[in-house]
C-alpha cells in the first residue's frame, strides 16, 4: 500500500479546500499513487486517469461539488476523481462484481451527476445543466472535461455551437489535450499569457473597452471585437473556440499547480460567455511504463507495480478480434478494393493489424462512428470494398446513418460489430446487446454471427461476395474457442446455417458464440434420456426457413439461443413459424436471450449466469418446456 498521509485526511472534496498549494501537490502524488496501486489489483483503465491527478485535485479544490456540477466525458479519466469523493475505501472493487464501475455512474455517488462511457457527451449534458440552473435562477458553477480524442466527435461542436444562445452564466469546457498535439509547447511563458488573460486586471480592462465599443457604430464594434479576439487568437491561440462564441484560455501545462489552480480561479469567474480553457496533460504522467506506452496502458489488467507487467492469461486460441484483423489482410492481397475504416478503436477492432499491413488503406476516423458510417457509405458507392469496424454498442451512435445512407441506398458497406454480447467488467454501456435488432429491422441487410473464429473467417469472406447491399457480422470480446481457421476461408451461402448435431425430441437453434454452451447442455440432456439436435443458425437475416421449418416439425421443443437483447433473432424465428403456420402444430418453443435489464459489471461467467445463457440453463429451459 502506498504511503499517504495526507490523502488519509481527505474523504471528501470538501476536506481539501483550504489546502495550499504544495499541499495540493503532495495530495495530487498521493492520489497518483493510490491510483496506480488501485489498478494493479483490478485492472482498468489506467494512463487517461495518471493524466489528470493534477487536474482533477485542482478542480475539486476550486469547486463546491456537488452543488457545482463536474462531468467528465468517457469517464476512462475518473478513478482520481472516485478516489477524493468518498469512495476510496472502495477503489479497489473497481469493475468487480457488486464495487465500483469503472465509469462515472450517477446511481453511484452524488459526486458523478452524469453518467458517461461513451465519449462526447460532457458539454451536451454540462450545457444541460447550465441552463437548468439558469431556469431555475440557482448559480452553481459547472464545469465539463472532455478529452481531445471526445471532441473529434461532431455532438461536441453541436454543443459548442449552441452553448452560446442555451446559457447566460458561467459554463467551463476543460479541453484536456494528451496527445493530439494541438497545441504549442506549454511552459513559463504560456502560463503567464494564460493567467493574464484570466486574472481580474485583463477583465476589467475588456470590460471597459466593451462598453466603449457598444457606444461605437454597429460596423465598428463588429470590427472591435473580432480584433480583440483575433489578437488574443495570435498570441494564444484558440480563434476557432472564439468563433463559436467560447472565451478561450490556453493552453496551459495541466500538471503545474502552481499555475493551474489560480488560472482556473479566474477563468471561473468569467460569467459573460462560456469559457474553453485548454490544459495540455501526458497520458500516464507519473509511472514509467505508462508514460512510455500509453497505448498499452490505456486499459489494463492486473500488473505488478514496480515492474509494470501485466498479468496477461495464456490463450490457446487467437481473439476474435485479431482473427478479423488476420482475415482481412488474407483477402486485400487479392483486391485493392478493400480498405478498413475505424472510429478512433484501430487495436479494439482488429483495423490496427491491418494497418501495419496496408497503411495506406486504413482510415482512422476519430470518436466520430455517424461520419464513419457515412464516409464508409461514400466509399462504397464509388466501387470500393470498406469494412466498417465498430464496437456493437457504438455503432448505436451512428444508427441513423446506416439506416439512411447505407441501408436505403442498398451500398455493400459491411460493418464488422466487435464486442456484441456481454463484456465483462465494462458492464451495461460497453455490452452489445441491442445489434442484432437494430441492424436485423433493416430491409436487404444481410446479419451473421459467429459461432466460433473459423466461421468469422467465413462470414469476412461471404460479405466480401455481397455487392448490391449492406451486410454486418457480429463476434465477441475474447478469444475463439480453439478451431482450425482455413488458409483462406470460403464464403458461406447466404441464409444457410448447419446442423452440429442430430437429435429426435429437442432441437436447440443457436445464433452465434452460444454454440459450445449449447453443445454442453446437448450433452446434459443426452445423459438424462433426451435426444437434442443443435443447429448453427449462422444468419439472423435471412433467415434458413427451411432448416428451421424442419427443426420445428421433426421435434417436440424448439429453444433459440442468442447473446443479445429481446426482439432479435428468437423474435425473427418466431415470426417466420407463426406466419408459416408452424406454431399451429403444438410445437413447444422458447426463446432464450439476454434479459431485459441493463447488467452491471462483472466477471463473464457471473453475467451469462445472470443472463441465463449458460449450458446449464439452457439444459433446464429444455426439460422445463418439456414438463
Amino acid at each position: 500500500m502506498p504511503n499517504t498521509p495526507l490523502l488519509d485526511t481527505v474523504n471528501i472534496p470538501a476536506d481539501m479546500r483550504g489546502f495550499d498549494i504544495p499541499q495540493l501537490k503532495q495530495l495530487a502524488d498521493e492520489v497518483r499513487a493510490e491510483t496506480i496501486d488501485a489498478v494493479s489489483e483490478t485492472g482498468g483503465h489506467l494512463g487517461a486517469g495518471l493524466g489528470v491527478v493534477e487536474l482533477t485535485v485542482a478542480l475539486h479544490h476550486l469547486l463546491e461539488t456537488p452543488k457545482d456540477i463536474l462531468i467528465w466525458d468517457v469517464g476512462h479519466q475518473c478513478y482520481p476523481h472516485k478516489i477524493l469523493t468518498g469512495r476510496r475505501d472502495r477503489i479497489r472493487t473497481l469493475r468487480q462484481g457488486g464495487g465500483l464501475s469503472g465509469f462515472t455512474k450517477r446511481s453511484e455517488s452524488e459526486y458523478d451527476p452524469f453518467g458517461a462511457a461513451h465519449a462526447s457527451t460532457s458539454i451536451s449534458a454540462g450545457l444541460g445543466f447550465a441552463a437548468a440552473r439558469d431556469q431555475q435562477g440557482e448559480n452553481n458553477k459547472v464545469v465539463a472535461v472532455i478529452g481531445d480524442g471526445s471532441i473529434t466527435a461532431g455532438m461536441a461542436y453541436e454543443a459548442m455551437n449552441n452553448a452560446i444562445e442555451a446559457t447566460d452564466g458561467q459554463f467551463m469546457v476543460i479541453l484536456n489535450d494528451n496527445d493530439m498535439s494541438i497545441a504549442p509547447p506549454v511552459g513559463a511563458m504560456s502560463a503567464y499569457l494564460a493567467k493574464q488573460v484570466s486574472g481580474d486586471a485583463y477583465q476589467r480592462v475588456r470590460n471597459i473597452g466593451k462598453k466603449f465599443v457598444d457606444h461605437m457604430p454597429r460596423p465598428f464594434r463588429e470590427t472591435a471585437r473580432k480584433a480583440e479576439e483575433y489578437a488574443r487568437g495570435m498570441v494564444v491561440g484558440g480563434t476557432f473556440f472564439e468563433e463559436l462564441g467560447f472565451y478561450y484560455i490556453g493552453p496551459i501545462d495541466g500538471h503545474d499547480l502552481t499555475h493551474l489552480v489560480p488560472i482556473l480561479q479566474n477563468a471561473l469567474k468569467i460569467t459573460d460567455k462560456p469559457v474553453l480553457v485548454h490544459v495540455v496533460t501526458q497520458k500516464g504522467k507519473g509511472y514509467a511504463p505508462a508514460e512510455n506506452s500509453a497505448d498499452k496502458y490505456h486499459g489494463v489488467v492486473k500488473f505488478d507495480v514496480e515492474s509494470g507487467k501485466q498479468a496477461k492469461a495464456i490463450s490457446n486460441a487467437p481473439s476474435y478480434t485479431k482473427v478479423f484483423g488476420t482475415e482481412l489482410i488474407k483477402h486485400a492481397a487479392n483486391d485493392p478494393r478493400i480498405v478498413g475504416i475505424t472510429a478512433a478503436m484501430p487495436s479494439g477492432t482488429g483495423i490496427d493489424l491491418f494497418g501495419q499491413a496496408y497503411p495506406d488503406r486504413v482510415y482512422d476516423v476519430g470518436i466520430a462512428e455517424q461520419h464513419a458510417v457515412t464516409f464508409a457509405a461514400g466509399m462504397a458507392a464509388d466501387g470500393m470494398k470498406p469494412f466498417c469496424a465498430i464496437y456493437s454498442t457504438f455503432l448505436q451512435r451512428g444508427y441513423d446513418q446506416v439506416v439512411h445512407d447505407v441501408a436505403i441506398q442498398s451500398l455493400p458497406v459491411r460493418f464488422a460489430m466487435d464486442r456484441a454480447g456481454l463484456v465483462g467488467s465494462d458492464g451495461s454501456t460497453h455490452a452489445g446487446s441491442f445489434d442484432i435488432g437494430f441492424m436485423g429491422a433493416l430491409p436487404g441487410m444481410v446479419l451473421m454471427a459467429a459461432a466460433d473464429e473459423a466461421e468469422l473467417a467465413a462470414m469476412i469472406a461471404t460479405s466480401l461476395e455481397i455487392d448490391d447491399r449492406p451486410s454486418a457480422f457480429r463476434y465477441p470480446r475474447g478469444d475463439g474457442v480453439g478451431v482450425d481457421i482455413p488458409e483462406l476461408a470460403k464464403p458461406l451461402e447466404i441464409g444457410k446455417g448447419r446442423i452440429v448435431k442430430e437429435g429426435t425430441k429437442v432441437a436447440i437453434l443457436s445464433l452465434g458464440t452460444r454454440l459450445q454452451e449449447s453443445l454442453k447442455a446437448a450433452d446434459m440432456l443426452e445423459q438424462a434420456g433426451i435426444s437434442t439436435t443443435i443447429a448453427d443458425a449462422r444468419f439472423a437475416k435471412p433467415l434458413d426457413e427451411d432448416m428451421i421449418l424442419r427443426l420445428a416439425r421433426e421435434h417436440e421443443v424448439l429453444i433459440t439461443v442468442e447473446e443479445g437483447a429481446m426482439g432479435g433473432f428468437g423474435a425473427f424465428v418466431l415470426q417466420m413459424l407463426a406466419e408459416k403456420g408452424a406454431l399451429d402444430r403444438g410445437l413447444k418453443i422458447r426463446t432464450m436471450h439476454l434479459p431485459d435489464i441493463f447488467q452491471d459489471h462483472n466477471s463473464p461467467m457471473a453475467m451469462y449466469d445472470e443472463a441465463g445463457l449458460n449450458a446449464k440453463h439452457i439444459a433446464a429451459k429444455a426439460i422445463e418446456a418439456l414438463g
